[in-house]
């Protein structure tokens, strides 16, 4: 078989054909894979196409002596190919032959791989090509558009560029579907089960495509005229199972493809000329248009990239992204996911960046905000590396694995909710990105408010504000550094069309008593009931939001107005009940109280607490058991400013697990996470068992 494939470009007058044709030639045959061939014409030597020049009579004896693979008539003059195209072919080489519509020639026997590509564009393009040339009149360009186009062959491979945009798109479409047709393989059942995995066999030896860079690159999508399937690629010697012009599935990926055995097909992973282009333009440090990003974005998550390739794309990204790309990430971004629409003039959320143990406002903030009147859908995400994330705490509530009908639900019936994002939001990208950039600790304040910002716009989200806490064990280290942060969530909020307040917030201790779900949950709940015990600085903090999220509600008046609005919701009682409303809707669950198992740490010695290590005390938690269980954590009984006597209680342990108890003490005992100041300096505080 030749393994190359015969390229017989046809198009009217007018379409573009040879211009597309050249720049084709001029990318293609550095490749070594792609020829153009040389017609013999007996017209003189000049003009647009370099061809062979010949008389009538030493075109009819190589006529006659075989050496023209094919032949017609056109235009008073004669043309044919050499027979030399055979040569190439069945090196491997494809050959571009332009061609005549009207004078296809009958190759079957002769040429195994050949495909007519038609280039076409609409009548009106066509007429304003051939005007702007200004050899024809009106009159004679009409009799050109009106003339009989004869059909072309229907037992032939037919493939149609069209070129009425650019010449750029035309021509890389052109390219992709020469790749598409020049490496098409022999389709073959192996007698192999994968499971669900689809697996792709190709030959070492294989001539028509990389195979080696298609096995070490990912999945592969193989390609048949009417369906698809997306494969990883395995390597089987030569001489064996597969020939070098075939491509093996799996028993079941043959299936699932569902085309005969011995059809050819097309494997490729590499992307559009213009999406490797943009790839190229950013590792070379230059800036890209969210259309760019989002071209991009799509032949990632499709895995047409090696990991070597994204890596070396975000890599860069990482490090060069600035304020007006930014945006241009968060648009293409938007482009992934369908935005809901609340129909209300204005959608609010709240978004914190985390970190400080038990800020867990949010059950505080969406209760006050929806008892309003405000439509308020939260999406909030569980615990990566914290003791408690807010969709853990909710769900010591309530139901919070909601589906999009679902959260429609709730908020009709409640006017908020607080839902896992994981059902909502996910986002592909995100899992492709977060798999390569946490192994290398890269991190982007940029990329990651584009991630955010882009999340709340498909959210439906109108108004949003941000908590930024900051402080020496929060994700930002600095007051200024949460300030420039907040600067640009505004911008990319703008950028969307979305109205963003972004807020510097103390992040340098624990918020509230509780650390883990069920301890932060019994927090919140005495602030909405408005016990005397609740705390005051996750009461403040939430109050704080609240007033600022109501001050987005037309005809709001100012803060003062919000933050009495607020104070008076909360004192009711009706923010309490809007809670209740909300986990009822969700689908309420028992309250999860603390873990019956319990372990006091006290002081030792007496002094002043200058400051108790949030983080720390939130891994002691974890190791007792939370977030997953939900009944863990560390409950505090001091906080920093107050003096403690010898014995007083720091802060009690709860589990209900007795090994992962015995493993939150032996951690505390090793370090209880307080600093007290004794004698006039600060040392941390031992931790001892209680009596």
């Amino acid at each position: 078989m030749q393994p190359g494939t015969l390229f017989i470009i046809v198009g009217a007058s007018g379409v573009g054909k040879d211009t597309l044709l050249s720049a084709a030639v001029e990318a293609l045959e550095p490749s070594g894979r792609y020829v153009q061939a040389r017609r013999v014409i007996t017209r003189p030597a000049g003009g647009a196409e370099a061809h062979e020049p010949v008389t009538d009579e030493e075109f009819e004896r190589r006529l006659a002596s075989g050496e023209l693979l094919a032949h017609w008539r056109a235009h008073g003059l004669s043309y044919g190919w050499p027979v030399s195209i055979l040569d190439e072919l069945k090196a491997g080489r494809n050959v571009l032959a332009n061609g005549s519509r009207g004078a296809i020639p009958d190759l079957s026997g002769v040429v195994d791989r050949c495909v007519i590509v038609e280039i076409t564009a609409p009548r009106e393009i066509i007429a304003e090509r051939l005007a702007a040339r200004g050899r024809e009149s009106a009159e004679e360009i009409e009799a050109r558009l009106n003339r009989h186009v004869p059909p072309l062959p229907a037992t032939m491979t037919v493939a149609e560029v069209m070129n009425d945009g650019t010449v750029e798109d035309a021509v890389n479409h052109l390219i992709a579907t020469l790749e598409r047709y020049a490496t098409r393989l022999s389709l073959k059942r192996m007698p192999i089960g994968a499971g669900t995995t689809t697996i792709a066999y190709l030959s070492d030896a294989c001539r028509l495509v990389d195979a080696k860079a298609l096995a070490d690159g990912g999945r592969v999508d193989v390609v048949g005229e009417t369906a698809s399937v997306r494969a990883i690629v395995n390597l089987v010697e030569p001489g064996g199972a597969l020939g070098d012009h075939e491509i093996g599935l799996s028993r079941e990926g043959f299936e699932l493809l569902g085309l005969d055995a011995g059809t050819l097909v097309s494997v490729h992973r590499t992307p559009s000329p213009k999406s490797r282009e943009i790839l190229r333009r950013k590792i070379a440090g230059r800036h890209l248009g969210s259309a760019d990003y989002e071209t991009l974005f799509r032949d990632i998550v499709d895995g047409r990239y090696t990991n070597r390739e994204t890596a070396a794309f975000l890599v860069k990204t990482v490090q060069s992204l600035d304020d007006d790309e930014v945006v241009a990430v968060a648009r293409a971004r938007c482009a992934f996911s369908p935005r809901i629409d609340w129909e209300a003039p204005v959608v609010v959320d709240k978004h914190s960046l985390g970190g400080v143990p038990g800020s867990r406002i949010t059950l505080i903030v969406v209760p006050i905000v929806a008892a309003c009147g405000l439509v308020i859908p939260k999406t909030s995400s569980r615990a990566i590396t914290s003791a408690s994330g807010t969709a853990d705490v909710m769900e010591a509530l309530c139901r919070i694995d909601l589906g999009p009908a679902d959260v429609r639900r709730v908020v009709g019936e409640t006017g908020g909710c607080i839902a896992w994002n994981g059902r909502l939001n996910h986002s592909v990208l995100d899992d492709i990105v977060n798999a390569i950039t946490r192994p290398l600790a890269l991190d982007s304040n940029h990329w990651s408010v584009a991630s955010i910002m882009s999340k709340k716009f498909t959210a439906g989200s109108t108004h949003v504000v941000i908590d930024m806490p900051f402080g020496p064990r929060a994700k930002l280290k600095t007051e200024a550094d949460a300030l420039e942060l907040g600067r640009i969530f505004e911008l990319t909020g703008a950028g969307l069309g979305l109205t963003v307040r972004a807020f510097a917030t103390d992040g340098s201790n624990a918020i509230g008593n509780g650390i883990g779900p069920a301890l932060e949950l019994r927090d919140v709940l005495k602030v909405l009931e408005n016990a005397p015990d609740a705390p005051a600085d996750l009461r403040e903090k939430a109050l704080f939001f609240a007033s600022e999220v109501l001050s987005f509600a037309p005809g709001a008046g100012s803060l003062a107005d919000c933050r009495a609005r607020a104070e008076a919701v909360l004192a009711s009682g009706a923010a309490r009940e809007k809670l209740s409303a909300i986990a009822s809707a969700q689908g309420a669950r028992p309250i999860v109280r603390p873990g019956s198992l319990h372990h006091t740490v006290r002081a030792r010695t007496a002094g002043a607490i200058a400051r108790a290590d949030g983080w720390h005390l939130a891994g002691i938690a974890r190791t007792a058991g939370a977030p997953h269980d939900k009944s863990a954590g560390v409950d505090l009984h001091v906080r920093p400013g107050v003096s403690v006597a010898r014995g007083e209680a720091l802060y009690t342990i709860h589990a209900s697990d007795i090994a992962a108890m015995e493993r939150a003490v032996a951690r505390a005992e090793a370090e209880t996470g307080f600093t007290l100041v004794r004698d006039g300096a600060a040392s941390p505080e031992p931790a001892r068992k209680a009596s």
